[in-house]
């Protein structure tokens, strides 16, 4: 394939102020090309169970629908006033029949009107090329086609309304490249 010959693939590090790794880091990298070949992703999931949000950082394109589920032993009403989404889903068990479709890049906050303390975080991205950091605070993007990017980094832990922290990055056209990001404010 033509198309693999001139991609590479992104190996990010993300760490603490402190160098220790962060894992469930949203990564991903943004260019006019990126978002020329971002397109929706299959349909997601965020679950209730244990009266929490799992999981509690996920990361979709724009224009992927998420559905809701509530596994839990009690009702939840699942809401966001994120500029980006606002949306709410009124006391329910099941799933809603209705998934919410995520239309707008950014981040959106999620709650539940009943459960205080549960949070979670969608965010919705304009790149076919994202995902989370693993517990070794790594993630591997591979088939990035060779260009200049912004790579982006957003971890719950940073103080709440802070954006995504944002560097440029230049992607050779094959071989593995690696890179480090240091979220300063972020707690793990």
């Amino acid at each position: 394939m033509a198309f693999a010959a001139h991609a590479g693939t992104v190996d990010v590090l993300v760490t603490d102020a402190a160098g220790k790794p962060l894992a469930g880091a949203a990564v991903f990298l943004e260019s006019k090309e990126a978002r020329a070949a971002s397109k929706p992703g299959p349909a997601v999931e965020v679950v209730q169970v244990s009266r929490q949000f799992q999981p509690l950082v996920t990361v979709v394109p724009v224009g992927t629908a998420v559905s809701f589920p509530n596994r839990d032993t009690v009702r939840h009403h699942v809401y966001s006033f994120s500029p980006i989404k606002k949306f709410e889903i009124k006391l329910y068990v099941g799933t809603p029949a209705a998934p919410v479709v995520f239309d707008s890049p950014g981040i959106a906050v999620l709650g539940c009107n009943i459960h205080d303390t549960m949070a979670a975080w969608m965010v919705v991205v304009e790149t076919p090329h994202h995902g989370l950091t693993a517990a070794t605070g790594r993630i591997t993007l591979p088939d990035v086609p060779a260009g200049a990017y912004r790579l982006r980094a957003w971890h719950p832990g940073l103080p709440p309304g802070a954006p995504a922290l944002d560097q440029p990055l230049q992607v050779a056209a094959s071989g593995s490249q690696a890179a480090t990001v240091k979220l300063a404010g972020a707690a793990p």
